[in-house]
């Protein structure tokens, strides 16, 4: 009987076969896609930026250097800026994880009164909001323009991961709590010892979630603190260097037109990529350790 079984599972027809075969070419194909322009911003970061103006730069330099890279890292405000960009994801995931997950806590529990209440309300602030020139003067009553806070304290708390975390912690089994409190523990206690190491898995999903977020935030620094020089992130002087290519361009065309060598031997396009790549790699880097509680934390803790 187990061989016959294991005959069947091993025999494929025609379809299974045409199956695999296009879902592996589209996915190679989708792969493709997808890394290319990565890939090419790597080659156009790494190659002699006088060279890059010619053209033909696909997946790898023509001309190796790291001088776009020394360029860019001789700059104080993107030393600055990167300090910022990791001291506020590190600071607003931790903070924003640890309360999302603590409200999360208090409106799973069947004795809290204003439970629907409170879900509704979060819920209503993915569909409403103030507006810009309201969450302006709100910032500015609060004091909080012109400070590091002001990137942590206004998403605290996204309304769509509660609702995630939540019916992850719904989902956990009741006798657990029952126990728990029949031995004496208090809410605290259950969320610190009980509720958070069983909910890693969401917990690792929300966190990513929220790291991406901050990461590559970069409109409130341009509303709140654009004339604070130490408190720029590095999306926002990527912002700024995009927004001054084609200026920068055009200068730089008119100057080797008239036979100057370009500052520093760096262009507009060079520049580009390197800040494109130093803005982006790290957080690429922290997503393969989280990946394996990633799938995991969205099957769990989808809403029911």
């Amino acid at each position: 009987m187990l061989k016959v079984r294991k005959r069947n599972s091993l025999m494929r027809t025609r379809e299974d076969v045409v199956f695999d075969t296009f879902n592996i070419l589209f996915m190679i194909l989708l792969s493709v896609i997808m890394l290319y322009p990565f890939i090419n911003q790597i080659a156009l970061s790494l190659n002699a930026a006088t060279d890059s103006v010619k053209g033909g730069i696909y997946l790898w330099p023509r001309e190796f250097t790291w001088r776009n890279y020394e360029y860019v890292f001789s700059q104080a405000s993107i030393i600055q800026a990167i300090f910022v960009s990791v001291a506020r994801t590190v600071v607003g995931t931790g903070v924003g994880l640890l309360c999302t997950a603590m409200v999360a806590y208090a409106i799973a529990q069947e004795k809290f009164v204003f439970k629907k209440s409170v879900t509704i309300i979060f819920i209503m602030t993915m569909y409403f909001n103030g507006g810009l020139i309201p969450g302006y003067l709100l910032m500015r009553d609060l004091h909080l323009i012109g400070t590091f806070w002001v990137y942590i304290l206004p998403g605290l708390i996204s309304a769509f991961n509660l609702i995630i975390m939540r019916s992850f912690i719904e989902g956990l089994p009741k006798s657990l709590f029952e126990q728990a409190r029949i031995d004496g523990a208090g809410d605290f206690r259950v969320f610190f010892q009980i509720v958070l190491p069983l909910s890693l898995p969401v917990l690792a999903t929300v966190a990513l979630f929220v790291a991406v977020g901050q990461w590559n935030q970069w409109f409130d620094v341009f509303l709140y603190n654009s004339s604070n020089e130490n408190l720029t992130t590095l999306q926002y002087e990527l912002m700024k260097i995009l927004q001054n290519t084609a200026t920068s361009n055009g200068d730089w065309n008119t100057a080797q037109a008239s036979g100057e060598r370009a500052v520093q031997a760096v262009t507009p396009k060079s520049i580009q990529a390197t800040m494109t790549i130093v803005a982006s790699l790290p957080i690429i880097c922290v997503y393969p350790f989280l990946q394996k509680y990633f799938v995991k934390g969205m099957t769990l803790g989808a809403v029911k």
